[in-house]
């Protein structure tokens, strides 16, 4: 139920491979998991921590102060439920850290974390949206998502006003806007050609990188404040986009799978696939890195074992055996294709870029560690 409360679930070890203290979060015997890799999963201040779990039999948003504080239920009913499960991957804490921002199916939610107040931001009759991305100032939302036949992308401002719904021919995931700059809005278009980007106010849609399914390009986002772009091209290497003139050099060669910039755009947190050689702390400026951590996940999906993205057939077949209306091929809850995503560690810095959170079903059931960097 929404405001309940429960003992912590706090336990530590030492990584076998570095001897960093790693503090494992949760425990329940369901799937848990932090906010997607995009979003800082800590609050500002750095004292709690937000994540996702099943253990109501849904999807609802739980606190935990870190590390050994008990942990807090702050969306759902008392039957578990409340007006809806929530869409796992779309919380975004704003930067005051008064309240977040999720999705539930069409409506964007404001959640005030002391009351825990709910307030309905913006909702699109019949239309499913997928996760949240909020602008540095937090003034701004934007939001991927499907109505209809119509893929696209919602943008408006967080006290509810100026919203527009911007048309893609394709299936919309991750938009995010430019640190810098954020009038404009990167987001990837799925599958092949991947990045691309458009204002907020629906002008200067273009497509920032012409490629085709055989270059397996996944995971673009904003290397910190250099507003420069940083991707993955699966299985190869890391990559970097300068945002003006659309040079692209290579970070490192190595199999980087789910990256997180830190704040200066100095290093690279990621994990890796195929094979799993742990997770990776990348220098920008040398290619060099250092390993953090083992993740241990089991990091579900048929299709990380290629190196090309998933076709339309690939698609509709796990959709048909998952029995699932979708919005993105990423949110298939199935092994092939994809794979369910709380299989996948999905890293992220703390604000203090101390502390990495992770996911990993080590255990047999997903669960939420964090692991300390400097503490050697």
């Amino acid at each position: 139920m929404r405001g309940a409360r429960f003992p912590s679930e706090h336990s530590s070890f030492l990584d076998r491979a570095t001897g960093r203290r790693v503090h494992q979060m949760t425990s329940h015997p369901t799937i848990n998991h932090a906010t997607y890799f995009l979003q800082s999963s800590f609050t500002p201040d750095g004292k709690n921590l937000l994540f996702v779990s099943y253990r109501s039999g849904v999807a609802e948003l739980y606190e935990v102060e870190f590390p050994d504080g008990e942990i807090r239920q702050l969306t759902g009913g008392s039957d578990g439920a409340g007006d809806g499960a929530i869409h796992p991957f779309s919380a975004a804490i704003h930067p005051s850290g008064q309240s977040i921002f999720f999705v539930r199916g069409g409506t964007i939610v404001e959640l005030d974390r002391k009351s825990l107040c709910e307030r309905a931001v913006v909702s699109w009759e019949g239309a499913q949206l997928g996760e949240c991305s909020l602008d540095r100032q937090g003034e701004w939302i934007t939001a991927a998502a499907k109505s209809g036949a119509q893929s696209g992308l919602v943008v408006g401002r967080t006290d509810g006003t100026d919203w527009r719904f911007i048309p893609f021919p394709r299936t919309v995931i991750h938009p995010q806007f430019h640190p810098l700059e954020p009038e404009w809005i990167e987001f990837a278009g799925d599958p092949a050609p991947r990045m691309h980007r458009v204002r907020r106010d629906g002008t200067g849609l273009e497509c920032l990188y012409e490629h085709g399914n055989d270059e397996f390009v996944v995971h673009e986002t904003f290397l910190g404040d250099t507003g420069d772009l940083v991707y993955t091209v699966w299985p190869k290497a890391l990559w970097r986009m300068d945002w003006t003139t659309r040079a692209r050099t290579i970070v490192a060669e190595f199999n980087a799978w789910h990256i997180t910039p830190n704040r200066s755009g100095t290093k690279i947190l990621c994990d890796t696939n195929h094979p799993d050689i742990g997770i990776q702390l990348v220098d920008v400026a040398t290619g060099s890195r250092e390993l953090v951590c083992l993740s241990e996940a089991s990091n579900g999906g048929s299709q990380w074992k290629t190196s090309r993205y998933a076709l339309k057939e690939d698609f509709e077949l796990a959709r048909s055996e998952a029995k699932t209306g979708a919005l993105s091929w990423m949110e298939v809850p199935t092994d092939t294709v994809y794979g369910p995503q709380w299989t996948h560690p999905h890293p992220s810095f703390s604000p203090d870029e101390r502390l990495v959170v992770f996911a990993s079903d080590r255990s047999g059931h997903p669960q939420v560690y964090v692991v300390e960097i400097d503490n050697r």
